[in-house]
Order: structure tokens, then sequence, then C-alpha cells
């Protein structure tokens, strides 16, 4: 693996061309599954253009699967070079004022670059959360990519006790916060690509009870193995906050609904996100 790391990018790129035949042509990988979840997000869009929307997501996503890779071997310079941040003076504020920030993303462009960019932009301050994989070999192997470039990684059980341990330390604390939530009866429920949808309500609670900011955060890819951060903010941590209320949760689906209407094949349309339903 470290030795595919190795290879420039653009050879990475090749590669992915051909990954991307594999899932489409040969392995069919999870194609009922991207099929139902973009019909059901655009019941306005014709069929011809669904089926335009797979191609480009099958795409994107080997792109995805090699440039996650690209992590194991991919120097500070280079992933400076690779991905820009607009609005980062948003984190240097809040940096400043000695806040830990809360940094919410999604699945959109490369999910996976968010993390380890920030560990080049501001070092020692990206922390994120993750949920741990059941299976020991590919734990560590991620575990390895997602910290090449310096970030640290809390297991999300951990999360509270962490918040706590590190209080007022002036860090930003990424997530991931459009995945389908596993306890069904301490999530948020709304309206979202016109469908009844789950949402983690950890970041509403953390930052009512720690006082933190929240920034929303979309990478944004520019063209190939070249993407923008761009970094918006929901809450200014300052103003208080009813973690009942969830007002920064529905703000984050708002946002993340308008980023993928504005580059529909650029999301993760592989993973289940609506099989839950509510009860």
């Amino acid at each position: 693996m470290l030795g595919l790391a190795r290879l420039p990018l653009p050879v990475l790129h090749r590669l992915a061309d051909g990954l991307y035949l594999l899932m489409r042509f040969v392995l069919n990988y999870r194609q009922r599954v991207v099929l139902e979840n973009l019909r059901n997000s655009f019941p306005e869009k014709p069929e011809a253009e669904i089926r335009r929307l797979q191609r480009g997501f099958y795409r994107h996503f080997a792109d995805v699967i090699v440039e996650i890779l690209k992590l194991a071997a991919i120097s500070p310079a280079e992933m400076r070079r690779r991905v820009q941040i607009r609005n980062l003076e948003l984190f240097e504020r809040h940096f400043a004022a000695g806040r830990t920030v809360l940094a919410l993303g999604s699945h959109i462009g490369n999910w996976e670059w968010i993390l380890p960019a920030g560990a080049v932009y501001f070092p020692g301050k990206a922390d994120g959360v993750y949920k741990p994989l059941h299976n020991p070999f590919f734990e560590d192997f991620m575990l390895r990519l997602r910290t090449h470039t310096g970030a640290r990684l809390i297991p999300m059980r951990d999360t509270l006790r962490d918040m706590l341990r590190l209080r007022g330390q002036p860090r930003s604390l990424s997530m991931l916060s459009d995945q389908s939530p596993g306890g069904l009866e301490q999530t948020y429920w709304t309206d979202f690509l016109h469908q009844d949808t789950p949402f983690y309500t950890g970041a509403d609670k953390l930052a009512a009870q720690f006082g933190c900011p929240v920034l929303y955060v979309n990478i944004v890819r520019q063209r190939r193995g070249y993407y923008e951060i761009v970094v918006e903010e929901l809450h200014d941590g300052q103003t208080p906050l009813d973690k009942q209320a969830h007002v920064v949760t529905e703000e984050f689906a708002r946002r993340v609904e308008r980023d993928i209407r504005a580059q529909p094949a650029d999301y993760l349309w592989s993973h289940r996100r609506w099989k839950h339903k509510r009860g």
C-alpha cells in the first residue's frame, strides 16, 4: 500500500480510471443503493440525468479512493498545494480567543482530506472524532492515513471525556455529521433531500454545554486532485443555545443539502443514508 501511495497522484488517478470500470461493470458496487438514493433525492430529475449522476459518482468515488490512499505518503507541501482553505481566518479568530471550535463536515468531495489539511494549516490544533472500525487491520490502516500529517483522532464514545479534559484549549474538533445515526432515540429528524432523515445531535449538545463556536466546512473539487475547503460560521459560541432546540443541526442539514445540489455527483451516494425510518 505504501508503495502505491508514493506514486504521483496523476498516476494514481490513472489507476482510478480502471477502478471506476471495475466498480461499475464488474463488481456492480452498490448500484441499486446509488440509484435509489439519487432517484429519491432528486425526484424532479429525468432518468437520463439520474444515470449521468450515477456515472459521475463512480468516477469521483474512484478518485477519492486513490486520494485517500495517497494520504499515507503525501507531504505537507503537496497538501497545501492541492487544498486551499477559504475563510481560514474564522478558525484563527476563535483560536486567538482560546476557544475549541466544532468543525462540521459531510461526505461531499474528498471528506478524508479535510482533517489532514487542517493539521497542515494549523499544526497541533486539528483533532477529529471518528467511529472505530471493527476490523483491526483496517482500523490501524485508516488511523495511519488520517494522522499522517499530524491530526489527532478521538473515538466517538470518548468525545465528551476529551472535551472535559481539554476544555478551553484552542483547537478544532472535526466531525462528519451527516452519517446515519445508530441510536435513533437521540437523533433529530428533518426533511433532507425530500426525505425524512435522522441526524446526530452531538454538535448541539457540545456547543451548548461548552460554549463552542461551530463552523461548517465543505470541501469542493476544483479539478482532479485539487480542492477548496469553504468555511462558514453556524454558531458564534457566545449566543446561548438550547441543546434540545437543534438549531445547529438544522442549519447544518440545510447547508449540506445546498452543497449536494451544487455538486450532486460528488456526494457519497453508496452509503445507506436512509436505512432508518422514523418510528
